[in-house]
């Protein structure tokens, strides 16, 4: 079972959350207090942590949510984009859906907005798992090579088969075939007379990157109390020498790693990325 909970983001905005678990039925004992907020990176959505969110639900609450601009989400036309906007949603999402005190998720920029949240709420967070994001400033040049690839994108998609072939296949940025990349885009698209577009506006996105890459985020990880994990995929963004960096930087940081997988840490290799990731969440969960 789906199901969607509203939760009211930082200047009223309208946030989708999402359980990818049944109720407890009459008579079984609630989840017991605290759980799981799953977080995605730029342009993805609640749903790509389905899996995840399924497999921890056998034991714990776990609830993904859409961030503003995107999945069911609100996408406020004049935002704001800003960090403090991504991070004021999390907390709002924390205290309304009462998963304080939550071992947080995040992928990509998700686990960015993770972080700070661990370092400015201490007393929300119990556990932080950061998949894939770094710490270092990208610059210019990055939000300039992101501005280009986005207008390279021949929207719209005649079908999904598309959609997949391209993102998988055919988008210059894929180094060899990558069905897992292109069956992630195709969650992320939606039909309308002309064929198939993003949900998110590509606009909206560049806007919410540029708010990240400039800067460099590694007092925050300093402020981080409680247990971290750092994961990287062994292809992905982050590189080994810069994770253990991280992991020197979090006063309690622990290191994982996911071999066969790119960026997509948990869509490339679910299974791998359990079992990276599980025995962690047991130790936090379990309050070891």
């Amino acid at each position: 079972m789906v199901r969607r909970i509203d939760v009211t983001g930082a200047g009223g905005v309208s946030l989708a959350a999402w359980e990818y678990a049944d109720p407890p039925k009459a008579g079984e004992a609630d989840s017991p207090p605290g759980g799981v907020l799953l977080l995605h990176g730029l342009m993805g959505r609640a749903s790509h942590w389905a899996g995840t969110a399924r497999w921890l639900s056998e034991r714990h609450r776990a609830v993904a949510l859409d961030q503003r601009g995107h999945g069911q989400s609100d996408k406020p036309a004049d935002g704001p984009y800003d960090r403090g906007a991504y991070v004021d949603d999390a907390e709002a999402a924390l205290e309304q859906l009462g998963l304080a005190p939550a071992v947080l998720i995040g992928h990509s920029m998700g686990a960015l907005t993770a972080w700070q949240l661990a370092a400015r709420r201490p007393d929300l967070v119990r556990g932080l798992i950061i998949c894939d994001m770094r710490a270092s400033a990208l610059g210019a040049a990055s939000q300039r090579e992101w501005e280009d690839w986005f207008k390279s994108w021949p929207v719209p998609f005649a079908t999904l088969a598309d959609v997949r072939k391209w993102f998988g296949e055919d988008d210059p940025w894929v180094e060899r075939p990558n069905p897992s990349r292109g069956a992630f885009f195709s969650e992320v698209m939606a039909e309308g007379e002309d064929g198939w577009r993003p949900v998110f506006d590509p606009a909206q996105m560049l806007k919410s990157r540029e708010t990240w890459v400039y800067d460099a985020h590694w007092e925050e990880l300093v402020q981080v109390q409680c247990p971290a994990l750092v994961v990287r995929g062994l292809d992905g963004e982050l590189g080994r020498a810069e994770s253990q960096e991280m992991v020197r930087v979090l006063p309690r940081g622990a290191y994982a790693e996911v071999p066969d997988a790119g960026h997509l840490v948990h869509y490339d290799q679910p299974e791998g990325w359990r079992e990276a990731i599980e025995p962690f969440l047991d130790g936090v969960l379990a309050g070891s």
